[in-house]
């Protein structure tokens, strides 16, 4: 029984309750609730909007999200510019996520698999919505207890996270002007705010600090005004990676339509895509003794030379540097 006998449990294990437990009905019931919707042989109801007579009435979709995660109706501006947003954000040709949408369709999957994917590939490090969010939260929160100024802010921001993928300037728009026309849109539908002020401050901030030209970029304007139309970090993240989702549906579609499916077994991978060892004699089982290497060293200094050698066999691993906190917890 290993331990199970051990004193130490808060129970006697050897003589626990078998079988079915009768409910304790000394408390409530469990059950699941939520604020956010009801559904019965009448109606649809989010946040206590009948969702017929919203539509009925001549609301989008860009306004149901709204009334999902913040439990309102938006202005028209706000509605507006979401739906800039969403546009902006739900197709960027053949990137890794409508790459990941292709691979995964060739399988012969379905499109709901395709697509989820699809937005599984948006890693933190990718599609930073939640962790430039929270970063944003966290400075401005400086400002708003008095600590520092907005442009001091801004230049403490830039400071530390200078090298963060979720900071939201770098050198990736320069030629594109799409993260300059979204923060341009924000003003003139009267939606920017604090959130924007403040990319464009750590904007200015970041120009005296970076050695090569950098501006806003996408993950920063597009993370501003999300924010500055009152979605969470979280839900930014959500509303986005869904969005994406449509266009991982349209590349399953295509590629379907245009490539096919391929055969378990139909794909080769020939000898010149292979840069590994030359073909090596199998030893049999007796002359085992003389190839095999252990695994484990015995010094620091053989442990030391086990990794670098590790280092330089691509695929294993070693040469991958893992951040040990979960990136969307850093602010």
């Amino acid at each position: 029984m290993g331990n199970l006998n051990d004193p130490r449990l808060q129970y006697d294990y050897l003589n626990r309750e078998h079988g079915t437990v009768e409910p304790d009905d000394k408390r409530e019931r469990f059950q699941w609730v939520s604020e956010v919707a009801y559904k019965n042989v009448h109606r649809i109801v989010s946040r206590g909007y009948d969702t017929t007579e919203l539509v009925e009435a001549g609301y989008g979709l860009a306004d149901l999200i709204f009334v999902d995660f913040q439990a309102r109706i938006p202005l028209e501006e706000e509605s507006k510019m979401l739906n800039y947003v969403m546009i902006m954000m739900l197709e960027d040709g053949l990137s890794p996520t409508a790459a990941i949408s292709r691979i995964v369709t060739k399988s012969k999957t379905l499109l709901t698999q395709a697509a989820g994917a699809s937005v599984l590939a948006f890693g933190h490090a990718y599609a930073a919505y939640d962790a430039f969010g929270k970063m944003m939260n966290a400075y401005l929160g400086k400002v708003d207890s008095k600590e520092l100024s907005l442009s001091e802010a801004a230049e403490q921001m830039v400071k530390d996270k200078l090298e963060s993928d979720a900071l939201g300037i770098s050198s990736l728009m320069l030629k594109d002007p799409a993260a300059g026309k979204m923060l341009a849109r924000a003003e003139k539908l009267g939606i920017a705010g604090k959130y924007t002020s403040f990319i464009k401050e750590a904007e200015a901030a970041a120009q005296k600090v970076f050695s090569e030209p950098v501006a806003v970029d996408m993950l920063g304007a597009t993370g501003a005004v999300m924010l500055d139309l009152g979605f969470s970090p979280e839900s930014t993240w959500g509303v986005l990676a869904v969005t994406r989702a449509y266009g991982a549906g349209a590349h399953y579609c295509e590629e379907v339509e245009r490539e096919g499916y391929t055969r378990l077994g139909q794909n080769l991978t020939p000898k010149e895509n292979y840069d590994g060892p030359e073909k090596r004699p199998v030893p049999t089982l007796d002359e085992r003794a003389k190839f095999a290497k252990p695994g484990q060293a015995k010094t620091p200094q053989e442990w030391r030379d086990i990794v670098d050698e590790r280092k330089k066999l691509k695929g294993s691993g070693w040469s991958i540097v893992e951040e040990i906190d979960d990136p969307k917890r850093k602010i």
